[in-house]
């Protein structure tokens, strides 16, 4: 019998300085028997720091062919297209063909060699690369409950997050702009 994914429901107050957005989220994510938290984490900031109004959670790695988080148009076509973690250079050339926008959330111990080694071949493709910072990853990942509300006060590289159990800044590095 397979394992089934974790729930965790998230309130969410996101308040946007760069981008002058304002609002409420009522986020349902699952965390896939063979996820982290600190990527389940990596993945709700990377929500966040794009939320717009058609923006969703895919299945996740439940489903390879999709990213972990996008948006479509109302005709089907995807707009965004945002993977978490260390994704082939294979993988975003084909998300670089079927999305208008592809951006790249790296986020835990490995991220420098990962960059390292697909700097080059990632300058030849449009899409945005950020890093997070691991320990601040690591440290929201310690707030983590099953339910919880919390606010995102994004500003410049970085976003500071308030939950009942405790606050941190989470920053991240522009490794690669579009």
């Amino acid at each position: 019998m397979a394992i089934k994914p974790t729930i965790y429901k998230m309130n969410v107050s996101v308040s946007d300085m760069d981008r002058n957005f304002y609002g409420g989220l009522n986020l349902t994510l699952a965390l896939h028997p063979s996820e982290t938290a600190e990527r389940m984490m990596a993945r709700m900031v990377a929500y966040c720091l794009n939320v717009e109004e058609n923006l969703a959670f895919s299945k996740g790695l439940s489903a390879v062919e999709e990213p972990d988080v996008w948006a479509h148009t109302l005709d089907g076509q995807i707009s965004l297209w945002i993977d978490v973690g260390e994704p082939s250079f294979e993988r975003m050339k084909k998300a670089n063909s079927l999305a208008k926008k592809v951006m790249v959330y790296s986020f835990n111990t490995k991220s420098d060699v990962w960059w390292q080694k697909n700097a080059m071949t990632f300058g030849r493709l449009g899409i945005s690369v950020y890093r997070f910072d691991w320990a601040q990853i690591q440290l929201l990942a310690q707030y983590l409950e099953r339910t919880m509300t919390f606010s995102v006060t994004i500003s410049g590289d970085s976003a500071y997050i308030a939950t009942a159990k405790g606050e941190c800044e989470l920053t991240w590095e522009n490794l690669q702009a579009s």
